[in-house]
């Protein structure tokens, strides 16, 4: 069993070249449209109800944030390190239109030339999946990744779903992750997921 058994966070970055500095592919990117659940799954990933900051106000975190995490094998009681990002929510903001342009061009620029990214985590709201600007993200990430990097698109909030809407859902996207971090469903395969992408023994893309 994988767990995660230590969070931190590390620092805030406005953009790329604020960003650490690393030889190492190890990091994880976390993105959503703004008030999706992004948050709340960091904290019930890592057990750590602090961890990342939920905000009544979507939109409002503008910086990139890091957060070390050490994972541990429970069978080999072998610890391993990663770093969870947490970028901004995008397609909201209450702000002018210029400091969208720059936040916005400030994380395209981070999710297409980051190379110490090993997994983009897409997370989408399973009440709204089909919204065609999670389909231009997807698009996106599948244009600026590279061979060495994996995308993950897993569905939040799937305890408001009846079972019916989630049969329906399953339908739509065969080889969807449905999470509900409120109600702790579907985190451990995620720790896991993430666990065996960062080691190199998750084969499909």
């Amino acid at each position: 069993m994988i767990e995660i058994v230590d969070a931190k966070f590390v620092i805030s970055a406005p953009n790329i070249a604020n960003a650490p500095q690393s030889q190492e592919q190890d990091e994880v990117v976390f993105m959503a449209r703004s008030n999706v659940g992004k948050s709340s799954l960091l904290n019930a990933l890592a057990n750590h109800k602090g961890l990342a900051k939920v905000s009544s106000t979507p939109g409002k975190t503008r910086l990139i944030n890091y957060f070390d995490i050490t994972f541990i094998d429970r069978e080999t009681t072998q610890k391993s390190l990663a770093k969870f990002v947490d970028l901004p929510g995008f397609g909201y903001a209450k702000v002018s239109q210029s400091i969208k342009y720059d936040w916005e061009k400030n994380l395209t620029d981070y999710i297409s030339q980051r190379k110490q990214i090993k997994l983009f985590i897409h997370l989408v709201d399973c009440r709204h999946p089909f919204l065609e600007i999670d389909k231009s993200v997807s698009d996106f990430l599948l244009e600026c990744s590279d061979e060495t990097q994996h995308i993950l698109q897993i569905f939040t909030k799937i305890d408001k779903l009846n079972q019916k809407e989630q049969n329906a859902l399953k339908k739509a996207f065969p080889e969807a992750i449905m999470v509900s971090s409120s109600k702790k469903k579907g985190l451990q395969k995620v720790v896991t997921l993430i666990y065996d992408i960062l080691k190199g023994s998750f084969d499909e893309r």
